[in-house]
């Protein structure tokens, strides 16, 4: 019975988590080519995962997570009512409403210090990606993301090398988010896989991937593709650049979970206030909106997760 939830649950889990946060990462890549036949992306967004999945199995003796679960151990007895969380998780994706993944995974396998740490550590990753984003775009805006840059740039047709460079950006920032979330997606899983296991789990993920690609995203993409320029090849791969660097540096500070869901909110947040002031001043009541309906849509995730984790702990 409890292989049978723990498959369940990673399989959940596995479809909630990327459907929900695959905007972060291929959402401007899959916006700004979407005049490309799907399963190339496809081809091209599994490849980066199944070596980074592989590349943290050997190098972590079985440990997928990178390390990220080594203070949230596999309950000894995986009860039915562990499925709640996923599959809230799963109904809230559906629905398109962008949240965090991290909290409502693993807020219920985890102690109330380590929540605590992972609460911290995103609030401070959105705040400084926030800042970070507005310093940028404050120095590069009326260069690469004014209309009239925007126009000499389509002159030229997507010239090849902002091809190339978005498609490595977006490589290296799929590969960062991929580290960061092995965590959520392989929690109801051993904390050693075998190599059967590793293999089955990357099947199940592949097919999941083939789905959502071919479904464009779904409607969370609709996130991405409401903001300024995010289908112009050069926007698209300086956001993925920015967002990329960012969890890379401060994403690997040390080994506890944190949400890149808010740190993808903070640079998108931060990027839009900064071009709406320097680009369009008039528009600059609607962008206080939209972040502020962005950051109220991912605390609905933090709310959700503290609620299901007293449940959970009550039904213990």
């Amino acid at each position: 019975m409890e292989l049978l939830i723990g498959a369940i649950g990673f399989i959940i889990c596995a479809y909630a988590v990327i459907a929900n946060d695959v905007i972060q990462t291929l959402g401007t890549f899959m916006a700004s080519n979407h005049n490309l036949k799907w399963w190339w992306l496809w081809l091209f967004a599994v490849s980066i995962l199944s070596t980074t999945l592989i590349y943290g199995w050997v190098m972590h003796s079985g440990d997928v997570s990178y390390g990220r679960l080594l203070n949230i151990p596999l309950p000894s007895n995986l009860e039915w009512w562990y499925l709640l969380v996923p599959l809230t998780l799963l109904v809230i994706t559906r629905i398109g409403i962008p949240v965090s993944t991290t909290f409502m995974i693993l807020s219920v396998f985890s102690t109330g210090q380590v929540i605590e740490k992972m609460i911290l550590k995103s609030v401070y990753g959105y705040a400084l990606s926030f800042v970070f984003a507005i310093v940028v775009y404050v120095i590069i805006s009326k260069k690469f993301e004014s209309p009239l840059s925007l126009e000499k740039l389509d002159k030229h047709a997507r010239k090849h090398y902002w091809l190339v460079a978005q498609w490595v950006s977006t490589g290296f920032l799929w590969s960062q988010w991929l580290i960061q979330d092995f965590a959520n997606i392989f929690v109801f899983l051993p904390r050693k896989l075998s190599g059967t296991e590793l293999l089955l789990a990357l099947a199940v993920i592949l097919i999941i991937m083939a789905y959502i690609f071919q479904k464009r995203g779904g409607k969370i993409q609709e996130i991405v593709n409401q903001k300024s320029n995010t289908k112009n090849i050069r926007s698209a791969t300086i956001i993925d650049l920015i967002y990329g660097v960012f969890l890379f540096v401060f994403g690997n500070l040390n080994t506890i979970p944190m949400s890149t869901t808010w740190v993808f909110i903070g640079i998108l947040a931060g990027r839009e206030l900064a071009m709406t002031y320097l680009l369009n001043k008039n528009k600059i009541k609607y962008t206080y909106i939209i972040i502020a309906k962005d950051l109220g849509k991912v605390n609905i995730g933090l709310m959700v997760s503290v609620v299901i984790a007293f449940i959970v702990q009550y039904l213990k």
